[in-house]
């Protein structure tokens, strides 16, 4: 018997508008099963009429990241594959792709919603990378978020990370628009749809999004430096003491017992 489908695909729009919902609550959390459902629905209606595409977690949270168990040392390196494939189909996706935030967006789901074209949050949605609290690092966040972010601020979450907030984000020019708190997500991107991209040519749109993304760099990045960023994680962190040790430390549910190597 197959497991049950941990995302809902749906059009809306009269097939204009892509609906991707993460569905496993609380948590939403992005195992590897749920990467390649997400990576299947966007290939599936990639030639479509779509003019834009959402993704957003059922039960107030966008996702807790990227599985735990996921992360050991068995496992790690075909979960490090099939994410930066997901990410990289999404930042190069023909046409734009909004995260929709509210609750917690944490870690791989954090740079999920930056690999997006869009990132719209409610101010109060909480965002962070914690893998260094885990001994290990976010490689997607380290080659994109001064594309997103900016350097400084991207450093500051690689490096301690930090929790910023909806606003705070939007404050930084993180966010594409800051969504009311008391709004339903499908709803307001629907009437934001109506208003901003529904009277557009879809080819153009395309071409614009294109354009928009082969100039900002991002997909620069995405390439060989996220692939060098990915072969250090493989090399130095997966054979190390702390780099397991921050793992098992978080599925044991204690304190970690770092020894710096």
């Amino acid at each position: 018997m197959s497991p049950a489908p941990s995302t809902r695909v749906a059009l809306a729009k009269g097939g204009a508008l892509l609906r991707i919902t993460l569905d496993v609550p609380k948590g939403n959390v992005l195992t590897m099963a749920m990467m390649r459902e997400i990576e299947s629905a966007l290939v599936e209606h990639r030639d479509g009429k779509i003019k834009l595409v959402t993704i957003r977690g059922a039960g107030g949270h966008f996702s807790f990241g990227a599985s735990v168990p996921e992360h050991k040392r068995d496992s790690a390196r075909d979960m490090l594959t099939t994410f930066h494939q997901l990410i990289r189909t999404v930042a190069a996706y023909p046409v734009p792709i909004a995260a929709l935030v509210e609750g917690r967006c944490l870690g791989g789901a954090f740079e999920l919603a930056l690999a997006c074209h869009y990132l719209f949050a409610k101010e109060s949605a909480v965002f962070a990378c914690p893998e260094i609290k885990l001994g290990v690092v976010p490689p997607v966040l380290a080659v994109i978020g001064h594309h997103r972010l900016g350097a400084p601020l991207t450093e500051r979450l690689v490096t301690t990370g930090a929790e910023i907030t909806g606003r705070e984000a939007d404050a930084r020019g993180a966010l594409t628009e800051l969504v009311p708190s008391d709004a339903e997500l499908d709803a307001w991107i629907e009437a934001w749809f109506d208003k901003n991209l529904q009277a557009l040519s879809s080819f153009s749109l395309r071409e614009a999004t294109h354009a928009a993304r082969a100039g900002s760099g991002l997909l620069v990045s995405l390439g060989a430096p996220l692939d060098r960023a990915e072969k250090r994680y493989v090399e130095r962190l997966l054979p190390s003491h702390d780099g397991n040790e921050g793992i098992e430390a978080f599925l044991e549910k204690r304190q970690p017992a770092w020894v710096g190597s």
